[in-house]
């Protein structure tokens, strides 16, 4: 079994990478129809639509016009997400997601950091580096 610490993961905006990642996270989802008729003695369901978001936590870069900064709200672009680092043969996912959120924090005895959350459109893909 292959365990992989979560200092390996970078996310890339494109072929951009995001600087100053703390953390992220993605969530995959599918709907159920439920497809039980007369007759049945338990409910029945089948598999639909398909779903993804996620969150990406960063200590705020203002200079990372192309990761950070290319994360707006509204703008539509390829996220590419590795759990277990960018080298040959790692996984990674990768789609096309829509800006949804941004935040920024900060505090007198702390870094500034940012919070960007992301909804997928369109399928969320599996692959290796």
């Amino acid at each position: 079994m292959a365990n992989h610490k979560g200092s390996e993961g970078t996310v890339k905006v494109g072929s951009n990478a995001v600087a100053e990642i703390r953390s992220f996270s993605i969530e995959e989802t599918a709907d159920t129809l439920e497809d039980t008729s007369m007759g049945d003695t338990a409910r029945t369901y089948l598999s639909s639509l398909t779903n993804w978001s996620g969150s990406i936590d960063v200590f705020w870069d203002e200079t990372d016009s192309s990761g950070q900064g290319a994360l707006t709200i509204g703008a539509s672009v390829t996220l590419n997400l590795y759990p277990e680092g960018d080298s040959a043969a790692d996984t990674y996912y990768t789609g096309t997601a829509i800006v949804t959120s941004r935040s920024v924090s900060s505090s007198f005895d702390g870094m500034v950091e940012a919070s960007i959350g992301v909804q997928g459109s369109g399928a969320l893909t599996e692959t290796t580096v």
